[in-house]
């Protein structure tokens, strides 16, 4: 197979972010054979909506599919990712990799030994402003990288009270685990993923469980506090092994302004970026001449990162080699420091990284 749009494509989880999946699989001209979720209404909606076929047997789905694209809610990944590589199909699996790292370690395990590959969709590695960041920081224009600032905060922004993003039993966490996630990869990315030597965090919940609970407007709908049992932010720090450090602060609700930016620390030159603008500045300093300090803003394309990934998915799948990006071993490494967060925070110290075995058994 050579063309990218000749790939079938099956999804699973027809919920929004399946049907967002879908929008961009139908611009980019790939081909979607078939839809699975076990919602009867969800089925409906997206065949009609789609014009495809669809399945209550997720084994039927993979049977006419070359690919399968996994938009579940977080507890059931394990189920359709393993059972789609124990089929020796691709799977592009929606972030987080699970609900628990344990479960995580599962599906690592089975993209090991299948003859298909596991990408995870942490999207936000496809935003041009992080493709200049890394492709400066391979040519050496920062220096030696020690310290990324990473933030992903909204004053307000639950999605959904009582859904199943605030149930720890299926989301297997709240803030972090649901876009704490985008901002812990993204800095575990730009310092090209160093080894881990302690984690530092504290999980508070402080507006969620709250029955006076104010704001403009929620993803979903509010069912209310009583089936809100996970934490609403976090603050966190990572020390590596080679002395690199990251400090990460994220919330679904906080008293303070919405942050989505990222300082990111070198010794020959820094960055600033937001995630959600794509603004990025370069800082440097130089004596040649007179000593001054060099700001650089740079200016890119506008693109959909979440449409570069699944061309990148594409792309893999059609040559039958494994991306480069988003591996199921870096996914696995994201989980293994949320559970560290997770636990410092239940413990009320620091975790050593290797406290917990890390082999998938």
């Amino acid at each position: 197979m050579n063309d990218p749009r000749d790939v079938k494509i099956g999804v699973i989880g027809l919920g929004n972010i399946g049907r967002y999946h879908a929008d961009r699989l139908r611009s980019y001209g790939a081909e979607i054979v078939g839809g699975m979720d076990v919602l009867p209404e969800a089925r409906e909606r997206f065949g009609r909506d789609y014009g495809v076929a669809i399945y209550e047997d997720h084994e039927e789905l993979y049977s006419v599919a070359d690919a399968i694209i996994v938009t579940t809610p977080n507890k059931f990944h394990e189920e359709y990712a393993v059972s789609a590589l124990e089929a020796g199909l691709d799977v592009l699996l929606e972030k987080p990799l699970a609900h628990s790292v344990e479960s995580a370690e599962r599906i690592a395990a089975a993209a090991q030994s299948s003859e298909g590959f596991c990408m995870v969709g942490f999207h936000n590695r496809y935003l041009p402003s992080i493709e200049v960041l890394t492709t400066e920081r391979d040519r050496g224009r920062f220096g030696d990288l020690s310290h990324v600032e990473a933030n992903y905060i909204r004053r307000r922004g639950i999605p959904g009270r009582g859904s199943w993003f605030t149930s720890r039993e299926i989301a297997g966490g709240g803030a972090l685990i649901d876009i704490g996630v985008h901002a812990l990869d993204l800095a575990l990315y730009v310092l090209d993923f160093p080894e881990i030597a302690e984690v530092s965090g504290v999980a508070r919940s402080e507006f969620g469980t709250r029955e006076d609970y104010t704001y403009l407007q929620m993803w979903g709908d509010d069912a209310g506090h009583e089936r809100f049992d996970v934490e609403d932010s976090v603050s966190a720090f990572i020390r590596c092994v080679d002395g690199q450090t990251i400090s990460l602060e994220v919330a679904w609700a906080a008293n303070r302004p919405t942050d989505n930016e990222f300082v990111v620390r070198g010794s020959d030159a820094g960055a600033r970026f937001d995630r959600a603008s794509g603004d990025m500045t370069i800082y440097e300093t130089s004596a040649d001449g007179s000593p001054h300090f060099n700001d650089t803003q740079v200016k890119t394309r506008e693109r959909d990162a979440h449409a570069a990934e699944q061309e990148t998915f594409l792309q893999a799948v059609a040559a039958g080699e494994p991306p480069e990006r988003n591996t199921v071993e870096q996914g696995l490494l994201v989980q293994r420091v949320i559970d560290a967060i997770y636990r410092s925070s239940e413990k009320g110290r620091t975790i050593t990284f290797d406290e917990r075995p890390l082999v998938a058994e």
